[in-house]
């Protein structure tokens, strides 16, 4: 019997024993467990004292020494999460050389680099690093071409990251990729203006590519027609001379070239417009009246 209550009042010490051992390790804060792309800032009477940025388990003491048993009474310990942020501002509002009103947004990436500086060199990093990139977009945009506005975002996005660069550096963070990714116009009526010119600039295009296919069409049927008669002229030119040689050819057999001349006055005879007139006697004649 004392047996077994030996074993009760030893789990329940062990099981008390534990959550007391835990409880005050939490609150001496004797071990952390840190996640990935977080840092611990540790300050100590208001000073920096150092602080731990790799993940998984570790314990205090074995950074800071003793003192570390001091640090939920004397300091605080800061999380800083340092993944990668991204922002995009909407219709910054900037005029073009020509007075056009524009709204540029614009897309950026950023991450903690300087956790300390992050802290205590900025009560609003975040917000002022948004304010920052607001001020270069007018700065560096404005009073641009019109057509350098819309067709020159790459090397606009270049300025407006060299701009903001330095200052967010000494807030901590590291500025990574910058993009203006649209310009637009605010004007609605010169949004409409400028359909208009659009659209007679379309029709101006159509026009004169159907005007120079026609052109095209009318130099090929030209040329056509030139290699055409050149062709029917020279086949004109070089006629008689191939029917001679073929009559003298024929000349050479009598019997046969009286038999062609023979047919061919036949169908020259058939051919004529007046009248023909066949007289049956001892040899067949063919008479020809008007």
């Amino acid at each position: 019997m004392n047996f077994f209550v030996s074993i009760i009042i030893g789990f329940f010490l062990t099981f008390v024993g534990t959550f007391l051992a835990v409880g005050v390790g939490r609150m001496f804060q004797l071990w952390r467990v840190l996640p990935e792309r977080t840092v611990l800032v540790y300050t100590f009477f208001g000073k920096v004292v150092g602080q731990v940025d790799e993940p998984g388990l570790f314990f205090p003491i074995m950074h800071f020494g003793p003192r570390a048993l001091l640090f939920p009474f004397f300091g605080k310990a800061y999380t800083v999460r340092t993944p990668i942020h991204q922002a995009y501002l909407r219709n910054q509002l900037v005029n073009s050389e020509e007075g056009a009103p524009m709204g540029v947004g614009i897309w950026f990436e950023m991450y903690v680099k300087d956790p300390k500086a992050f802290l205590f060199q900025n009560s609003d990093p975040m917000g002022s690093l948004k304010a920052n990139v607001a001020t270069a977009v007018v700065k560096q945009l404005s009073n641009l071409k019109l057509d350098v506005l819309l067709e020159n975002r790459d090397a606009l996005s270049r300025k407006v990251r060299e701009e903001v660069t330095p200052t967010s550096a000494q807030w901590g963070f590291n500025l990574g990729s910058t993009y203006i990714r649209k310009v637009a116009f605010r004007d609605r009526g010169m949004i409409v203006e400028i359909q208009r010119e659009v659209v007679n600039r379309l029709r101006q295009v159509t026009a004169a590519m159907r005007q120079a296919g026609e052109n095209e069409v009318a130099i090929i049927h030209s040329e056509a027609d030139k290699k055409a008669s050149q062709r029917l002229g020279q086949s004109q030119a070089v006629r008689p001379h191939v029917i001679g040689q073929a009559l003298a050819e024929i000349q050479k057999m009598p019997e046969v070239a009286n038999a062609l001349f023979s047919l061919l006055d036949i169908q020259a005879t058939l051919k004529s417009p007046g009248k023909v007139i066949l007289s049956a006697g001892d040899t067949p004649s063919v008479l020809l009246s008007s």
